[in-house]
């Protein structure tokens, strides 16, 4: 006769890492100060309150402190904190990094103007104008047909959503630093975004 397999009460996050706190730092850059004072309850509220872990700003190292509790279940929400304040401090809204905590497999990918094609002076600048657009309409057009989110920092681009949908982005972006017409781009991003749409 087989015995039953014996039960075992799942560890706690402080368990799991032996009884000690894990801990994570995130750096603040100047620019995210005065957005970061703004904005602290939105930050602050689902790391405490979801995720159970606490919280600190350090001015002193200039940067955002986050260790595990007592109350901590899981020891992977550590990451995801870290995870969501890197991207609130690339520049994304608190409202848009905040999908990172709830949404499975979203993350953030980075790259520079320049990585696609060396453009130097005026040349790189008409390049980031092409991929904002006039009042940010070719920006708006990419993120709503890819349902992603594009932040434009000097001649760095940094897009946030699944892997699937930043890859869409990314290929529109490129086409226009490397001179593609809007007109061209939004027609490709409309066939792909319907493709995507199906296979969800």
């Amino acid at each position: 006769m087989l015995e039953a397999p014996p039960q075992f009460e799942p560890l706690s996050a402080q368990e799991a890492a032996g009884g000690k706190s894990e801990f994570r730092r995130v750096s603040v850059p100047p620019h995210r100060y005065t957005p970061l004072k703004k904005d602290w309850m939105q930050l602050y509220t689902p790391i405490v309150e979801q995720l159970k872990l606490d919280v600190r700003m350090n001015p002193r190292k200039r940067c955002v402190e986050l260790k595990t509790s007592q109350h901590t279940a899981d020891i992977d929400v550590l990451q995801k904190a870290a995870d969501f304040l890197r991207a609130y401090m690339l520049g994304f809204a608190a409202a848009d990094a905040v999908a990172i905590l709830r949404v499975e497999d979203l993350y953030v990918e980075s790259f520079s103007v320049t990585d696609v094609k060396m453009l130097k002076g005026d040349h790189l600048a008409r390049a980031i104008g092409r991929v904002a657009g006039k009042d940010g309409k070719a920006k708006f057009a990419i993120e709503n047909a890819t349902r992603t989110r594009i932040v434009l920092a000097e001649n760095k681009v940094h897009i946030l959503g699944s892997f699937a949908r930043i890859k869409v982005a990314r290929d529109a972006v490129c086409n226009l630093i490397l001179g593609s017409p809007i007109s061209k781009v939004q027609t490709n991003l409309r066939t792909v975004s319907s493709r995507l749409s199906q296979r969800m």
